[in-house]
């Protein structure tokens, strides 16, 4: 690994700040190298330079249009060639379980360790629609070396083709299995989280509800990566979707744009959903839950520029107001979907290690 990398990524660990904001404390991940506030990291101002290059040569894509017949070029879109940063043997173990509806192939991802380990269930996001266990597979064994934990990465089925209630039944499925499996894996039972970002972190979310509601105490802990928690998009008491909670004092257009894009597509809860339910129902749109009291301990991390950042906020103060202990990080002068870039930008692996101190301060 490079050194330069390396440093950003000790770096990270130094950076930091606390600050209150609508009575949520919030943990800010400063930019490594940079002072600068409201402006890109580097990194991420190179990526996004190079990507809006790439777009404006390729085919256009009309985001605002979402429909079935893109979803291949968006998928295609989906994820970044990321690298394995770890620095001990991590071993993969490619399975195929019994769900309810049929196999779900997973990933498990075990380190060098003795004894019966905690275990995190991974969902890799993608909107519902894509990503891969590909793609988060870094990240996951990342994790795996920095927890000291069994980490399982979950292949669950995507819409169009299977819409809701599919990959959430096959992510609570192989919630199950690894609980039921939890010897036959080194794991401890009692010490299960889940993980996932984006759309993973609504299932993530949305697996750890159904857990109270069906009383079968499986999950321990939640770590949910810029989760989408609103899909309605529905104003709260506590939430309303504003611009102006945006700190941008350079690359306004830019960065405004970087904010926007995700919002401004529509249709995807419909490809998603297929009528099958309501886009305000608690298991599409958590934050709109009666009440989320008994649910796990939870860590929520946000990026600076990400459309999402709101309404992660907006849960963290909902899940504190229900007694649950949730911890609120954000990483500044980053986007969207920054963890996929593991081994480019040091906020993705800080934000694996994040997560492991969040599994092993709940277990100490």
């Amino acid at each position: 690994m490079d050194e330069e990398y390396k440093k950003l990524v000790s770096l990270m660990e130094q950076r930091v700040e606390v600050n209150k904001h609508k009575g949520l404390d919030i943990v800010i991940k400063k930019i490594p190298d940079s002072d600068v506030e409201g402006d890109l990291d580097p990194r991420v101002m190179n990526v996004t330079l190079d990507m809006l290059k790439a777009m404006a040569s390729g085919p256009k894509m009309e985001f605002g249009s979402l429909a079935a017949d893109n979803i291949g070029q968006l998928r295609a879109m989906m994820g970044w060639p990321n690298v394995d940063v770890t620095v001990t043997e991590i071993e993969t173990d490619h399975k195929t379980i019994d769900g309810k509806d049929g196999p779900i192939p997973i990933r498990i991802y075990s380190p060098q360790k003795s004894g019966p380990m905690p275990a995190i269930v991974f969902f890799h996001g993608g909107g519902f629609i894509g990503g891969s266990v590909d793609s988060v597979e870094n990240p996951c064994k990342c994790l795996a070396e920095k927890a000291g934990a069994v980490v399982v990465n979950v292949d669950y089925r995507l819409a169009p083709e299977n819409p809701y209630p599919a990959g959430l039944t096959d992510c609570f499925d192989a919630v199950k299995w690894v609980y039921e499996h939890a010897a036959e894996i080194n794991v401890n039972p009692e010490q299960i989280g889940v993980a996932g970002d984006s759309a993973g972190g609504n299932l993530s979310a949305v697996c750890s509800l159904m857990d109270r509601d069906l009383g079968t105490g499986m999950i321990k802990y939640q770590a949910l990566l810029y989760p989408t928690v609103s899909m309605s998009g529905v104003a709260t008491d506590d939430f309303e979707w504003n611009m102006e909670e945006y700190t941008v004092n350079h690359n306004h257009e830019l960065i405004q744009g970087i904010i926007r894009a995700l919002g401004s597509s529509t249709g995807l809860e419909n490809i998603y959903l297929d009528g099958n339910t309501k886009v305000t129902d608690p298991y599409v749109s958590p934050l709109l839950a009666d009440d989320l009291s008994g649910l796990p301990a939870t860590l929520i991390i946000e990026a600076e520029y990400d459309y999402l950042r709101l309404e992660g906020e907006a849960y963290a103060r909902k899940l504190i107001r229900s007694g649950v202990k949730t911890k609120m990080i954000r990483y500044n002068g980053v986007d969207h979907a920054f963890m996929d870039k593991i081994g480019l930008y040091p906020q993705a692996e800080d934000c694996m290690n994040e997560i492991a101190k969040g599994l092993k301060e709940l277990l100490a």
